[in-house]
Order: structure tokens, then C-alpha cells, then sequence
């Protein structure tokens, strides 16, 4: 079986932290077990570009107990744990190409070894198998049912193509699921992103000056972790109604040049590019942390950084110290990719449960209607997102009320009212 993973004798420790993980995905697990005795995906060749952790070690087991033939790589250099790499290759023969820290050579050729499968569907966290198939792999799109995409990142770059008229094959969009993108995105970013800063730093947040740059769902994961940490939050926006959402929620808003003269930590979450750039760097504190958990290292101009800077050197596992020309300190993190997967583990588990429940139904409902889907982004069909939360509910033992025959009836007549 081929692979190129870092060491296949980190195995053992991987399985178990494989196992520790599925204890807390039920979701997952109940369709894995329709999945193991319906085989849905038979025949299918799925090809994932996604962070290789324990939780996605769940999802390509399940994608392979449905009959699937799985190929996995990273989708970032920085994401990968080398141990449960190691263990889906020995324990459960499924091939990975992912190392983590490997250069953007190597991963760029993990890429297209996956896409060597000759995939039906592709499985995206960042839309790099779905750009390397439109750049340069053409030749594979004639065998592609579709495609799934995890982040919002990658529905921007997905969506861009469409509105250009350049898709060439459906995607389903899971990270616009609401069982996706208001608990992963929310909740699992949240947490693990002061979880990352926090690994890599040892620093104190109470009483810092936090800065989140974006309030969109992470944006307001992170602001809200960071708060009940004892931080003073303060948001920068471009959106209005994001900016009136952050103030009613209690934070302080203003242009990110009035808060990079008084933050303390900074955390960029926008999708977009060089939301920290030389102008704001010119104005920092001396000793600031800045970092990033959106999906690509394009937040935080880094090349302006270097360029500024009249040394560089390694403080910590994973963080740089950059020595401004006037003797400032700015400490950047995890080289500005996703401080959460490149100093933490990622999204706790009970949270991608839902995520991956949606990817492995969304490969199941492509399989079972590809015939009737165009070139377009796709929605995650409703009864799906439904279904999941009500599997959720169930595995966390909270049931909720039903409408009875009368509330049923007023809700879909025009004639009662006051």
C-alpha cells in the first residue's frame, strides 16, 4: 500500500488516541454502523484533503465501513499528527501522505498523490484537491461524481469558481450546514484556538487585551472562549451588521489600526488577506503575540514582517520572535498557519462528529443522486442537517417536544390570527 506518512512505528500511540476521540463522536459511530451493514459507498473512490487527527481518523474509517476505497492527505503542512497517520496506514490500511511540517513542495505532491486515486469524490477542507484538479489535473474530472468542502474557506474559493462558470463538477458545501458551521465553527474553533495560543505560549489571558479580527462564526467562538477567560475582547470588522452584533454582544469594535496600538494578543479568523499588514505591525507593543486560525497562512503579511525585522529566532516550539528595527518584539505563532491544529489538536471531538456525520452523509447522498446535480455549490440537503442534530440529541440523552395536530394546523393556516 503506498503512503508517506513519518513514522510508521508511532502507530500505537495513535490508535489509542484514534479510540479516545470515537468514544466522544455517537453520531458518527450510528452511521457507521448502518454503513458497515448497507455498504452505500461500494464501488467508490473517494480521495480526502483534509487535517489528519484523530476525528478525521473517525471519518475515513466510517467512509471506508460504507465500502468506500479512501485515500487521505493533509490539508496543511502544519495540521498533521503523525501518530494517527501512522495508525489508519498500520491499523486500518489506509493509505495517508501527510507529515507534519512537511515544505509546500512535499505537500503539493501529497496532493497529487491522492488525486493519483482517481477519485469519484473529492473530500476538501480548503478546496486545494478541487484547484489542483482545475489547474493542472483536468483529466480526472470525467470520473468525478462530485465533490464535499469543509471550511469556509474553501466554499469562497468553490463559489468564486461557479459564479466564473468554471466548476466543472458539483460540490456539497458541509461547511454551510447548520450542524456544521454553528458548533465546529463556533464552539470548536473557539475553544481550540485559545487552546493553541495557550500551548504555545503559557501566556495569561485574563486581563489581556484580546483582539479577534472577523466575527464571523469562528470570530465569535473565539471572542466568546477568550471573555470567559477573563480577556478584554476588542473586534475589528468590515461588516456592519457583524460590528453591531460584536458591540450587542459586549465587545469593543474599532479599526484594527486604533487595537494594534493596544492589544495584546491578536487572532485573525476573516478568510481574507494581510488583515495584519505593515501599518499595523509599525504600531504594535513590544512583546505582542499575533497569530492566525483561519485556513490558509495569508492572514498576517508575513513576508512584511521579515522584511521590518532585523532578526529572527525560535523562542519556543511554536513561536517566532521578530526583533523590529526599533527593538520591538512581535511574536508570531504556529508561522501564522492555524495556531488551533498547528500548537493544539484541533476541534474537540463532540463537535466534528457533526461535521464528519456530514461529510460521510454528503459522499452517501452524492453517490445516490449525482445524476441530478449540475456545476454548482450545493447545499447540504436539509433533511441531512436535521438528521444529525437529532442523532446528536439522542446520543447526549435530551429530548425536546413535538408539535401537536393544532400547532401543526395554525402554523400552516393564513386564517387565525388575533
Amino acid at each position: 500500500m503506498k503512503h508517506h506518512i513519518r513514522d510508521i512505528r508511532l502507530s500505537g500511540k495513535g490508535k489509542l488516541r484514534i479510540e479516545w476521540a470515537e468514544e466522544n463522536m455517537p453520531v458518527l459511530r450510528l452511521i457507521r454502523e448502518r454503513f458497515s451493514k448497507e455498504k452505500p459507498l461500494r464501488g467508490v473512490k473517494i480521495s480526502c484533503c483534509l487535517h489528519v487527527t484523530t476525528e478525521s481518523a473517525a471519518l475515513m474509517m466510517t467512509l471506508k465501513a460504507g465500502g468506500a476505497d479512501c485515500v487521505l492527505c493533509a490539508s496543511n503542512p502544519l495540521s498533521t499528527q503523525d501518530d494517527v497517520a501512522a495508525s489508519l496506514v498500520k491499523d486500518y490500511k489506509i493509505p495517508v501522505f501527510a507529515i507534519k511540517g512537511e515544505d509546500d513542495k512535499t505537500y503539493y505532491r501529497h496532493i497529487n498523490a491522492a488525486l493519483d486515486h482517481e477519485p469519484n469524490i473529492t473530500m476538501d477542507d480548503g478546496a486545494d484537491l478541487v484547484s489542483t484538479i482545475h489547474s493542472k489535473r483536468r483529466n480526472l474530472v470525467k470520473g468525478i461524481l462530485a465533490g464535499t468542502e469543509e471550511t469556509t474557506t474553501g466554499v469562497i474559493r468553490l463559489k468564486s469558481l461557479e459564479k466564473k462558470g468554471l466548476l466543472l463538477f458539483p460540490v456539497i458545501a458541509v461547511n454551510d450546514a447548520n450542524t456544521k458551521h454553528m458548533f465546529d465553527n463556533r464552539y470548536g474553533t473557539g475553544q481550540s484556538t485559545v487552546d493553541g495560543i495557550i500551548r504555545a505560549t503559557n501566556e495569561l489571558i485574563a486581563g489581556s487585551n484580546f483582539v479577534v479580527a472577523g466575527y464571523g462564526w469562528c470570530g465569535k467562538g473565539a471572542a466568546q472562549r477568550a471573555k470567559g477567560m477573563g480577556a478584554n475582547v476588542i473586534v475589528t470588522e468590515i461588516d456592519p451588521l457583524c460590528a453591531i452584533e460584536a458591540v450587542m454582544d459586549g465587545f469593543r469594535v474599532m479599526p484594527m489600526r486604533e487595537a494594534a496600538r493596544i492589544g495584546d494578543i491578536f487572532v485573525t479568523v476573516t478568510g481574507d488577506c494581510n488583515v495584519l499588514r505593515a501599518e499595523h505591525f509599525k504600531l504594535m507593543k513590544d512583546g505582542v503575540i499575533i497569530c492566525n486560525s483561519g485556513h490558509f497562512n495569508v492572514e498576517i503579511d508575513i513576508p512584511a514582517l521579515d522584511r521590518m525585522s532585523r532578526k529572527k529566532r525560535k523562542m519556543r516550539e511554536f513561536v517566532e520572535e521578530y526583533t523590529m528595527k526599533d527593538g520591538r518584539r512581535i511574536n508570531l505563532l504556529g508561522e501564522g498557519r492555524l495556531i488551533n491544529l498547528a500548537a493544539a489538536e484541533g476541534h474537540p471531538a463532540q463537535v466534528m462528529d457533526m461535521s464528519f456525520a456530514n461529510q460521510a452523509l454528503s459522499a452517501e447522498f452524492v453517490k445516490l443522486n449525482s445524476n441530478r446535480l449540475s456545476n454548482k455549490v450545493y447545499a447540504v440537503p436539509k433533511d441531512i442537517d436535521e438528521k444529525i442534530a437529532a442523532l446528536k440529541l439522542r446520543s447526549m440523552k435530551i429530548a425536546i417536544d413535538t408539535l401537536t395536530a393544532e400547532q401543526k394546523e395554525y402554523l400552516s393556516s393564513w386564517e387565525l390570527g388575533t
